[in-house]
């Protein structure tokens, strides 16, 4: 088990007071066997009025209205958080029906198929021809091939960080050879469900304590959720070339990249000269006293 603190500060500036609309807010961990949140506090400016609601995907959701003008928005958010490990290494794979092409009980498909279904175009066939190129021997395990993907995306594109705002299609990717964590699990995700997986786009944090080597931390972190008979979703991050880490902080899981956004909402004034600034640090806790 790991205590982690995390800190993550966004902070929008504009040359002259502006007004704000209804702000979706995506910043507390998902609480779950391997995952739990020990303490939450939201510090807000300009404060206005919360809501907390789950949205249908089990998402932790705060929806957040400043009140009256200003010319800043910060939301600061920290939170203490209990991560216990479930490496991918002992999984043994019984069901002989995760063998590609991957088969779902007909009960999951039900609630799979909306993850099943590409949400992009593909209009110059560059993402089938790379998905073509990827695929192994007909009797490969499915787990195995998650795992040559993640790696293939990690080694055969360049990773770069980009500030611009949102996420490259898989075709945009592949022509640029390369891209920022969220286009890189776009990517996989789409790639995923041509070959009739069910896949999500997930955001959160990366815990990374020398940073050495790794790509994507100090920031918000994207990867891709698999699910697979028997084994549940998985994580698979092809940035990094990591599959169910210990390192990967779940925040929000979404069918595209849009609705999985750190935050999002409307501002009405003059946004010439405004600016933008996100700090995100995750380390360990300090441990806890000792009983005496």
């Amino acid at each position: 088990m790991t205590r982690l603190t995390i800190r993550h500060e966004t902070q929008y500036r504009y040359a002259a007071p502006v007004t704000f609309g209804a702000h979706r807010l995506l910043l507390r961990p998902r609480d779950s066997h391997s995952l739990r949140v020990l303490a939450a506090d939201l510090t807000l400016s300009p404060p206005g009025e919360t809501r907390w609601a789950y949205d249908a995907l089990g998402n932790c959701v705060c929806r957040f209205t400043p009140a009256g003008p200003a010319d800043h928005l910060t939301i600061v958010s920290h939170i203490d958080i209990e991560r216990f490990p479930a490496p991918l290494a002992p999984i043994r794979i019984e069901d002989p029906q995760t063998v590609l092409p991957v088969v779902y009980d007909p009960a999951d498909r039900v609630v799979l198929a909306p993850f099943m279904s590409p949400a992009t175009a593909d209009d110059g066939g560059e993402l089938a021809a790379w998905v073509r190129s990827q695929l192994g021997q007909a009797d490969e395990p499915a787990l195995d091939f998650l795992l040559r993907m993640t790696l293939a995306i990690r080694d055969q594109l360049t990773y770069a960080e980009r500030y611009a705002e949102g996420v490259l299609t898989p075709a945009e990717t592949l022509r640029g050879g390369g891209g920022a964590c969220r286009d890189f699990a776009w990517l996989m995700v789409e790639a995923l469900r041509r070959l009739g997986y069910a896949s999500r786009f997930v955001t959160g944090y990366l815990y990374a304590p020398a940073n050495a080597g790794v790509r994507g931390a100090g920031a918000t972190h994207a990867w891709a959720q698999v699910f697979l008979p028997d084994l549940g979703w998985l994580e698979f991050d092809p940035t990094n070339g990591l599959a169910e880490s210990e390192d990967l902080i779940t925040v929000a899981v979404a069918r595209t990249p849009e609705e999985a956004a750190p935050i999002s909402g409307t501002v009405a004034g003059n946004l010439a000269g405004s600016s933008l600034t996100v700090d995100v640090d995750v380390r360990a806790a300090a441990p806890l006293p000792t009983p005496a």
